[in-house]
C-alpha cells in the first residue's frame, strides 16, 4: 500500500520506502560481514518485524534459520504495562547459536529487555544482538545495547512497515505519523 492510499489518516511521511529499503540493504551487509560462516538464527517477534525480516533477509548473503515469537506487553492501551506475556514460543532451536533479533521498533525497551534476557538465560543462545528499524530513545526505560541501530525517531505515533493502528496499515511501504484524529478519541 502507498501512502496516497492513506493519505487522510497520515500527519506527515518520516521515511520513504527507499529510505527504508537502504537502511536494511546496508544492515544485510553488515550482518553478512559479522556473522557469514557462522551459526546464526534471525529470531523476528510478530507481527511489526515481519516486513523487517523479510527485506532483511531478501539482502543477506548468510544464509539461516529464522524463528518467531508473539510477545505483547501493552495488550489494548497505547502504554507498555511492563509486563512481558508470550503468545506464541520461539519455534526454532538458539541454544549455542547468534541470534540477531529483528524488531519494528524499540519503544520502552521492555519486551526487547526482555526477550534478550530469555534468549540469553532460558534459550542458551551464545550471543544476542539486535537489528530494530526504528527506535525512540526519548522513551526508553532500558539501556540496551543495539548493535545494528535504525533510525532514530520522536515519540509520535508511527504507522507503516509492519507498524499498525487497529491492526491496520502494516502493509504501507513508508513509515509515517498517523494523525491523532485518527486514534484520540481512544486515548481519553
Amino acid at each position: 500500500m502507498e501512502i496516497e492510499d492513506v493519505r487522510d489518516d497520515i500527519e506527515k511521511v518520516l521515511l520513504t520506502k527507499e529510505q527504508i529499503q537502504r537502511k536494511i540493504k546496508d544492515t544485510a551487509r553488515r550482518v553478512d560481514e559479522d556473522y557469514g560462516g557462522k551459526d546464526l538464527v534471525l529470531v523476528g517477534v510478530l507481527k511489526g518485524a515481519v516486513n523487517v525480516m523479510t527485506a532483511l533477509m531478501n539482502y543477506m548473503h548468510t544464509t539461516c534459520p529464522i524463528g518467531f515469537m508473539s510477545l505483547s506487553s501493552y495488550g489494548e492501551g497505547f502504554e507498555s504495562s511492563g509486563q512481558v506475556k508470550v503468545r506464541s514460543d520461539l519455534n526454532v532451536d538458539v541454544e549455542g547459536k547468534d541470534v540477531l533479533i529483528v524488531e519494528d521498533i524499540v519503544d520502552s525497551g521492555n519486551t526487547l529487555h526482555w526477550l534478550m534476557g530469555y534468549l540469553s538465560n532460558e534459550k542458551k543462545a551464545r550471543s544476542v544482538n539486535v537489528f530494530p528499524l526504528l527506535s525512540k530513545p526519548s522513551r526508553r526505560q532500558w539501556d540496551i545495547y543495539v548493535k545494528y541501530p535504525g533510525y532514530e525517531i520522536e515519540d509520535e505515533f508511527v504507522i507503516g512497515f509492519g507498524l499498525d493502528y487497529k491492526e491496520c496499515y502494516r502493509n504501507l511501504d513508508a513509515i509515517a505519523v498517523l494523525k491523532p484524529s485518527v486514534y484520540s478519541q481512544e486515548r481519553m
